[in-house]
């Protein structure tokens, strides 16, 4: 629950296109919430995450990709956005519209995540694009830092542990 009573699954989010939902639209689900960017070094990353999801999706997992410009590496729009996963990384998985994940104007999605702490114990901002954060359909919320692959051992088994059997 958040400070003011809320939980994760009632942050209102805006996909990519436009549309409006929340995270309870994922209820039951393994998610993995990670900051992305067309144009940074770890852009590679995504074609490991459409991996998971293609091969967990149908499982009850799904990627859920929020473009952010805040370390000046993404695309200006939203369209350009969608066209570049698309066309470069073939994702399939849910996009939403480009946030902020650090400071006073952060998403309330990620004003929330950045207060889990990473294994290493350190919690708060986001240090780059694509850091992973996989909530489990029970609601726990585990971080792992930008350089850590989406298909580290660490965070497939994580995944495996929650999905239904």
């Amino acid at each position: 629950m958040t400070e003011t009573g809320t939980s994760l699954t009632d942050i209102p989010l805006t996909t990519i296109e436009g549309g409006t939902t929340t995270l309870a639209e994922y209820a039951n689900k393994v998610i993995l919430v990670v900051n992305v960017a067309s144009r940074c070094g770890l852009a590679p990353q995504y074609e490991k995450l459409e991996q998971l999801q293609k091969f967990y999706g149908e499982r009850g997992f799904t990627v859920l990709g929020f473009p952010s410009n805040q370390f000046l590496q993404e695309l200006g729009s939203e369209d350009k956005i969608k066209e570049y996963c698309s066309l470069t990384w073939g994702v399939t998985f849910p996009m939403f519209e480009k946030v902020k994940v650090n400071g006073k104007s952060a998403h309330p999605l990620y004003a929330e995540l950045t207060k889990t702490p990473d294994a290493a114990g350190k919690a708060g901002r986001v240090s780059w694009n694509f850091e992973k954060f996989v909530i489990t359909p029970e609601g726990d919320v585990h971080r792992f830092r930008p350089t850590t692959q989406p298909d580290a051992p660490e965070i497939v088994s994580l995944i495996e542990s929650a999905l239904p059997a």
